[in-house]
């Protein structure tokens, strides 16, 4: 599909998405009600409903699939490997670890979020300075670094969960599982979406040859180092945020890029965007999914992002067998 009508497709979806978030749930409003609610302010009960519950939940769930769609695309550059996703360097895994560690002495709210955005920022820096421990840094060496440090990190967690208070299991498992229940909606998370997404737009050129290796990035005068530090810190950012807001959410982005890939090409002015808007879809739709599927329970979003990923991702690697960038 050409550019030119892949982007446009993708906005409308992405407003369509937002519509359907603020129009289902307990009580369904007609897509023409909502927006006359918004644009009007005549009943004053669906306008809160609208401005003080759905529109905010459904603008986290867009940011945060917007972060980890990016981060998707910045993880497969920076590693070389299109199997690479936000978490394989074990950042949701520090997040998770201080994150519980402060449930467990009884904190929540801003304490937990400042706590997981400190894990996660933790394991970032831990990953980077193992992988930098003997002088020489490759992708396979952070790689190798980033999943020995998100087992140990799984493994706390298991601990902090058959050790923690059973009053507050229930809270720890939706937080790790991804949950927007109780998310605050902050400007952060699509400041920070846009700052890096614009950036990373700009420099799509640099995205495109360092996908190709090394040698090719030195001979175009890329400078590999600098590029690096800037994509794992940008990645560590998206990341952590995106956890920090939402929990740990998975397979959005993963799957994300490769979709954007297979409709659009490996061209990463193109592939920037297009993550970007289809990720911020795609969360808010199973967002939606998990507030009216079982009602009035509320299903972990990351749970049904997980059922819905691991299918997706086996047809895509069943028709393009050799992903490419």
């Amino acid at each position: 599909m050409k550019a030119s009508r892949l982007l446009p497709l993708l906005s409308l979806l992405a407003v369509l998405s937002l519509f359907l978030a603020i129009s289902v749930g307990s009580t369904s409003l007609r897509l023409e009600t909502a927006v006359t609610a918004l644009l009007r302010g005549q009943d004053p009960v669906v306008r809160e409903v609208i401005l003080g519950l759905r529109l905010p939940r459904a603008l986290n769930a867009f940011s945060v699939g917007g972060l980890l769609a990016l981060a998707g695309v910045l993880m497969q550059v920076l590693l070389r490997n299109p199997l690479a996703d936000p978490y394989v360097l074990g950042i949701s895994g520090g997040a998770a670890v201080a994150a519980l560690g402060a449930m467990l002495l009884g904190f929540g709210g801003f304490i937990v979020d400042w706590a997981a955005g400190t894990g996660a920022l933790g394991a970032t820096v831990l990953v980077f300075a193992l992988a930098h421990a003997r002088g020489g840094w490759t992708p396979q060496r952070l790689l190798l670094n980033g999943v020995v440090v998100a087992s140990g990190c799984a493994a706390v967690v298991s601990l902090m969960l058959a050790l923690g208070d059973e009053s507050r299991l229930r809270g720890m498992l939706f937080w790790l599982m991804g949950d927007l229940s109780f998310s605050q909606f902050s400007p952060a998370a699509p400041a920070l979406l846009l700052t890096i997404g614009a950036f990373a737009t700009a420099g799509a050129r640099d995205l495109n040859v360092l996908a190709r290796g090394e040698i090719e990035s030195q001979s175009l005068g890329v400078a590999l180092a600098p590029a690096r530090i800037a994509l794992f810190c940008a990645t560590a950012a998206l990341t952590a945020t995106a956890v920090t807001t939402a929990g740990g959410i998975g397979f959005i982005g993963l799957v994300t890029p490769h979709l954007v890939r297979l409709m659009a090409g490996s061209n990463h002015r193109i592939v920037v965007p297009a993550s970007i808007l289809l990720g911020g879809t795609l969360l808010t739709l199973a967002d939606t999914l998990a507030r009216v599927a079982v009602p009035p329970r509320q299903l972990p979003v990351g749970a049904l992002t997980a059922l819905i990923g691991v299918p997706l991702f086996l047809i895509l690697m069943r028709r393009e067998r050799r992903i490419t960038f």
